[in-house]
């Protein structure tokens, strides 16, 4: 990182002369530029395509700027302050919040090389950033490799990590997060993160256990949420009383409620200055989630506690419902049995039994081979391929015995490929999900 220019952009500048420049904004097509209003289109992004076809996204100059705005009013930036981005530009989160506003702050940004968790473990060592944007599959990946450090360590140090790690979650609670700093500053040093001011998980839900421990070894995580047709965000864990299993508390001018209510339970709409302003030459689509009035229809179901934090639960279009008329909320589980050191990823889906012609919940489970691996040779039970079906299936167990019984996993099918994602890490569900059927 240098504040010289490459000796590439170098060689493009002096290609440019300042009369060039000059007589550019003198250009017949520079007098659009200056006549355009903040209603005007500014960017048009595209859907991750998750549970379907993408679609393109119209945001607004008062869209998009309007949203950092209301960050500002949440979150304290600095001019000089490093902001390291791991997210592709192409997605509305990372241009909004890691682009536009490092520009507009005046911050350093810092972009990572790539996804490869040795390469960012070196950016981030040699930038020791302020701000990190992340996506849940990153921040699971972290929490796991620091469990399989932790597991290394030996004797008197070993105990009292442990002793600590097992206290330490009733300490965060009553916001007494020094000690917790203090205790695991190791940790946050080896990873380049001990300076951190923010670190913002965005993108996908996070799962409450990832959150949790990252509490408790003292990281600064903030929970928000947003989509691409909100700019994106709508929002966001305040810093001095986060509520890390909840998504936050709405950024200022944003109005949320909740319709179509089962049980308490949901679906998020919201209005706002960073709604968009339609689906690109989709007006069906449009006028299907964006009402005349301005409410946008996420797509998400969840609950406000009493101090006005949202919780997801799910997506209205993954619901599960029984023939008994139960909602079943597919990621609930799928966080519940992600917590085992076993799971890498996880599925849930509802399948048809081939012997018994039921349908039944069914796990769709990628390993964690490294970690059942070195259980395997722990225990002496070799070759551990003969044994990863039972490990997993004992892991099931545990989460079963916790769940009502409809919303029990019957079977298991072990995945030996990652499954197919987004470029935001997200798992493309559609491509498994059977529409129209309902789980005995």
């Amino acid at each position: 990182i240098t504040d010289s220019p490459s000796e590439e952009f170098a060689k493009v500048c002096s290609q440019v002369g300042f009369d060039e420049i000059k007589d550019y904004y003198k250009s017949p097509g520079m007098e659009r530029e200056k006549a355009l209003t903040l209603e005007d289109l500014a960017v048009l992004f595209f859907t991750s395509g998750t549970t379907g076809n993408s679609k393109g996204v119209m945001l607004s100059h008062k869209n998009i700027m309007s949203n950092v705005d209301q960050i500002y009013m949440i979150l304290e930036f600095f001019p000089g302050d490093n902001q390291f981005l791991i997210l592709p530009l192409h997605h509305v989160f990372p241009y909004t919040v890691g682009f536009i506003l490092s520009i507009t702050s005046g911050l350093i940004l810092t972009i990572a090389r790539s996804f490869k968790s040795n390469e960012l473990k070196q950016d981030m060592q040699a930038t020791k950033p302020l701000i990190v944007l992340a996506v849940p599959l990153l921040l699971e990946k972290i929490v796991q490799g620091i469990e399989r450090e932790l597991k290394k360590q030996k004797g008197l140090k070993k105990g009292i990590i442990g002793m600590f790690s097992a206290i330490a979650s009733p300490l965060t609670k009553r916001n007494i997060r020094g000690l917790s700093k203090k205790v695991f500053k190791a940790i946050r040093e080896a990873l380049g993160m001990d300076q951190l001011r923010y670190l913002v998980s965005g993108g996908a839900a996070l799962p409450e256990w990832v959150s949790r421990k990252l509490e408790i070894w003292g990281f600064p995580i903030l929970q928000g949420y947003g989509l691409t047709e909100t700019s994106p965000v709508v929002s966001v864990n305040p810093p001095k009383r986060p509520k890390n299993a909840s998504i936050g508390l709405p950024l200022p001018g944003m109005e949320v409620k909740l319709i179509d209510e089962i049980e308490g339970v949901g679906e998020l709409v919201v209005r706002g200055p960073n709604v968009m302003v339609g689906y690109y030459k989709n007006p069906k689509a449009t006028r299907e989630v964006l009402s005349e009035d301005g409410w946008f229809r996420t797509g998400d179901l969840g609950y406000i506690d009493d101090e006005g934090y949202i919780y997801i639960t799910g997506r209205a279009k993954s619901v599960i419902v029984t023939r008994g008329g139960k909602n079943i909320y597919p990621e609930e589980i799928e966080e519940k049995i992600g917590e085992s050191p076993f799971v890498e990823e996880v599925l849930v889906l509802m399948e048809k039994n081939a012997n018994t012609g039921l349908d039944e919940l069914v796990a769709h489970i990628y390993p964690n081979f490294e970690a059942v691996d070195e259980y395997c040779q722990k225990k002496g039970e070799m070759p551990c391929e003969e044994n990863i079906y039972d490990i997993l299936m004992g892991e099931i167990k545990k989460v079963n015995e916790k769940m009502a019984d409809y919303k029990r996993i019957r079977r298991i099918v072990i995945r030996e490929e990652e499954f197919p994602k987004t470029s935001t890490k997200k798992i493309k569900r559609y491509l498994f999900i059977q529409k129209g059927r309902e789980v005995e």
